[in-house]
């Protein structure tokens, strides 16, 4: 019996019994599209951390100077003591980053962790819970704000602790609708700040407005809502191949200036975006770890199921197998028609089961901020293990009906 006749007789069974082959793969075609539909959602998230958060937080051409570095979970109690004696980023740390990179294009410090939230209020309207940050001048500059009506803040803004503020495009929008907000005063808590510039809109990102924030002086804001432990010193370069030497000289400049010996552990941390994309992927390495075992509960699940059913059709088969045996077919024709029957049911799964997860993706990204980027991998190893579930778990019935005496087989009912 030549192959193709073998696959097309068992491709005719299957085609013959519909609804019971589609049961029998149920536990499959779950199990794939789960796994294709998790790994694009998760894939899509990684390029779009890396495309979009990550240069919107810290910026593809900048770094940070962190009292506290970015970390994965909770701190233990050792690591988090040693991080609790690290001193405080200070305005004079900023200056021997400033000196010592002089070709940075900007070195600002912002406010850091907690990050207040506060009402903003102008006249009878309200905008809640907005995020307020203390910054100097060159912030502005590090993070690519554009200015799209008045000013940002100024030297003199941050010397002289003026009650200025600058706020992000949705809070101006809804506050003051088709009015100018430049000149105005709104209240930000129980202080009141003069509006003297909104930034160009940044638009969202998963959901996550960039646009809902009030940018005020540094010295004003330590005046309302005391220092911060973890102030952050931002720099940007002129392009992504000038971080690693401007980290160096930052480096150098922060451990002189803390009077680090050789060899002593830096009492701080410098953090890039490639440092926050890798961030993300140790949270998502949590759930690729997870994965493999519940994939794997579905498949052996489905495959038990197609062996039942298989040895079900050899006892269904008995007298048509008796038939083959008697008119010539071979112990080995019987077993590869049966293997073939299984290989090719868990390959059908496999693929329906990539096009359910496919599908499934292409819903997510289209009706939430979700991204999902299908990859070629997580295709083929879907559609691998569907006809491997075939293999593994057709050896038995069809060894069983090739075995099968073809005097008895003839006398089945």
């Amino acid at each position: 019996m030549q192959k193709r006749d073998i696959f097309r007789t068992a491709l005719g069974e299957i085609a013959a019994n519909k609804l019971r082959s589609f049961f029998t793969l149920l536990g499959i075609i779950v199990s794939v599209g789960f796994l294709v539909a998790v790994v694009a959602i998760i894939q899509g998230m990684n390029a779009y951390v890396k495309e979009n958060i990550a240069g919107a937080v810290i910026g593809t051409n900048a770094f940070e100077v962190r009292r506290t570095p970015l970390q994965v979970g909770f701190f233990d109690d050792e690591a988090w003591r040693l991080v609790a004696r690290r001193p405080r980023i200070t305005a004079a740390d900023a200056q021997a980053v400033t000196d010592a990179v002089p070709d940075a294009v900007a070195v600002g410090l912002t406010s850091g962790f907690p990050t207040p939230q506060s009402d903003v209020r102008w006249r009878d309207r309200t905008v809640g819970d907005i995020l307020v940050f203390g910054i100097t001048p060159p912030f502005l500059q590090v993070r690519d704000y554009k200015i799209e009506a008045g000013r940002g803040l100024t030297d003199i803004d941050l010397a002289q602790r003026r009650p200025v503020a600058v706020l992000g495009h949705e809070v101006a929008e809804k506050l003051f609708e088709t009015a100018s907000p430049l000149g105005q005063f709104v209240r930000v808590g129980l202080e009141q700040f003069e509006v003297v510039g909104v930034v160009a809109a940044k638009g969202r990102v998963l959901g996550q407005s960039f646009d809902s924030f009030a940018l005020l002086p540094l010295t004003r804001y330590e005046m309302l809502y005391g220092r911060r432990l973890t102030t952050t010193i931002n720099v940007k370069m002129k392009d992504a191949e000038d971080v690693a030497p401007g980290i160096a000289k930052a480096e150098e400049a922060m451990r002189i200036a803390h009077h680090l010996r050789p060899g002593q552990s830096a009492d701080f941390s410098i953090e890039t975006a490639a440092a926050l994309v890798d961030f993300w992927k140790q949270l998502t390495a949590v759930l690729f770890s997870v994965i493999p075992a519940v994939v794997a509960i579905g498949v052996v699940v489905g495959g038990i199921v197609i062996m039942n059913i298989m040895l079900m059709a050899v006892t269904e088969r008995t007298r048509e197998i008796g038939i083959r045996k008697a008119v010539g077919a071979k112990a080995k024709d019987i077993e590869r028609q049966f293997l073939a029957e299984a290989i090719a049911l868990a390959t059908a799964g496999g693929i329906l089961g990539v096009l359910g997860g496919w599908g499934f993706s292409a819903l997510v990204a289209a009706v939430s901020p979700l991204p999902a980027r299908v990859t070629w991998w997580s295709v083929t190893v879907a559609v691998l293990l569907g006809a491997g579930v075939g293999v593994l778990f057709g050896v038995y019935p069809a060894s069983r009906a090739a075995k099968l005496d073809p005097i008895t087989a003839l006398r089945a009912e």
